[in-house]
């Protein structure tokens, strides 16, 4: 039996890369250079962008997304034997504006008419998230684009998703927060949160102490899944 939709919602919250923002194709774009191993080249430097995240976080040595996404991309081309500074910069230069999910639009349509408050909650620093959401023509769908930079800290950790409840000066019950990245729509829920986990894959969920409380597959699910 289908669960019922969330209910009490004043916000829908999104996180960007990987849930609005396909990264995975960021490195297939460059297929001219990298031939068979683009994938290969993505899978790893998106693996290691969220681990340095992770460890800069517990090691207490904050730098923003834009750092770190270079850093991590250091590591998968060095792993792979790739030393060209000008695949480098044409890597970097995609980040900043990643195509859009296929199912992202018509879902953020959907929730607008709806009269939910919209906004993004990302790792991403102020000015990756300005270009990406310009260059896919959504800016007019948002309420607020939020950063970790205002916490110092990267998700799961819980002050990354309060900055959302004091931006929209809610308690976390009236948030859905949406990710396709499983732990992350766990640390919301976490936090207390009403999360929703976009599980575009089919994969199992992150075994943690907290869970998203709704999974789907496709954003395309969102409009009839929330209630005010």
């Amino acid at each position: 039996m289908p669960l019922p939709p969330l209910t009490g919602i004043a916000v829908c919250v999104f996180d960007a890369y990987g849930t609005l923002f396909d990264v995975q194709r960021i490195a297939m774009g460059a297929r001219d250079l990298l031939g068979e191993r683009a994938e290969a080249l993505g899978d790893l430097w998106r693996r290691k962008q969220l681990e340095y995240t992770w460890l800069r976080s517990l090691m207490g040595r904050h730098a923003d997304f834009w750092h770190v996404t270079g850093e991590s991309l250091d590591y998968a081309m060095a792993s792979l034997g790739l030393a060209d500074p000008a695949l480098r910069a044409r890597l970097m230069d995609a980040h900043l504006t990643p195509p859009l999910q296929a199912d992202a639009r018509g879902a953020l349509d959907g929730l607008r008419a709806a009269g939910f408050k919209l906004a993004i909650l990302s790792n991403g620093s102020p000015t990756m998230l300005t270009s990406a959401v310009k260059q896919a023509d959504l800016w007019s769908h948002f309420d607020a684009m939020l950063s970790v930079e205002a916490a110092g800290v990267y998700k799961p950790h819980p002050s990354v998703y309060r900055v959302a409840t004091d931006k929209f000066a809610c308690a976390p019950a009236q948030v859905a927060f949406v990710s396709a990245n499983s732990w992350d729509a766990a640390g919301a829920d976490a936090f207390g949160f009403q999360s929703i986990w976009v599980n575009r894959r089919g994969a199992p969920a992150d075994e943690l102490p907290a869970r998203a409380q709704r999974e789907v597959a496709s954003l395309a699910e969102l409009p009839s899944m929330v209630r005010s």
